[in-house]
């Protein structure tokens, strides 16, 4: 399992780097639970790191698959490996495959290697998204390669508040089955590996729990707790 730890500043990256993250997640939390990052961020990081894979947001994305495939060309060009969706603003899974499609296109004809994530949210009943168990299926058509849920309502309330382990059980499963690599994701606390672990996700997705004050808008990434995670992690 690869740990994915999200930053928002070039000041967190020494914080991510020296803890020994696998993934440098770039996003902006004060535009949602995948706020979408500058392009500048990205190249600058890119500049800075060798060694570690480094994921973008581009935010939680309207039913406007023209302006997503735009936005993530933008990720491309500025050096992402990862590249992630958050399916936000479609209610049903054809509006969600159309997006994905054209976005997997624009990054695909720009470099092939790159890896496209489509993130669902398992709080989607709240305001009316598109099932967190059609996320699989949706990423398979569109020719991306990672399901990924997360939480797009930051409110104390995690992951697990809202899928029970058997759903996630089964998202996990689905996406293996179909050849996809799957990711979770969603105000996840350090112990919650040890679920994660028995569920089989390949990605797992920190920010809050790496901030100094387990504030992800605020907070600030430390090396002490990417550490701590990391070595949960590696113990599992």
């Amino acid at each position: 399992m690869k740990i994915l730890i999200s930053i928002r500043s070039l000041e967190e990256l020494p914080s991510v780097l020296e803890g020994k993250a696998d993934i440098i997640d770039l996003k902006n939390p004060m535009e949602g639970s995948l706020g979408g990052v500058a392009p500048s961020f990205i190249s600058q990081v890119k500049k800075l790191v060798s060694s570690n894979l480094i994921s973008a947001a581009i935010g939680d994305m309207p039913n406007l698959p023209g302006t997503a495939a735009l936005a993530a060309l933008g990720a491309a060009l500025s050096g992402a490996d990862y590249i992630k969706v958050g399916l936000y603003g479609m209610t049903k899974e054809e509006e969600g495959t159309k997006l994905m499609t054209e976005v997997v296109k624009a990054v695909k004809d720009h470099n092939p290697n790159i890896i496209v994530v489509g993130a669902g949210y398992a709080d989607s009943r709240l305001f009316g998204g598109i099932d967190p168990m059609k996320i699989p299926n949706i990423v398979k058509s569109a020719g991306a390669k990672v399901a990924m849920l997360d939480t797009h309502m930051k409110d104390g309330r995690k992951l697990f508040d809202f899928l029970k382990f058997k759903e996630l059980k089964n998202f996990i499963d689905n996406a293996h089955n179909l050849d996809l690599l799957a990711a979770l994701a969603g105000s996840l606390s350090p112990k919650d590996l040890f679920t994660i672990n028995k569920l089989g996700a390949d990605i797992t997705g920190f920010r809050g729990a790496a901030c100094s004050n387990k504030n992800r808008k605020t907070g600030f990434v430390t090396k002490e707790c990417v550490a701590n995670i990391m070595r949960i992690a590696n113990e599992l």
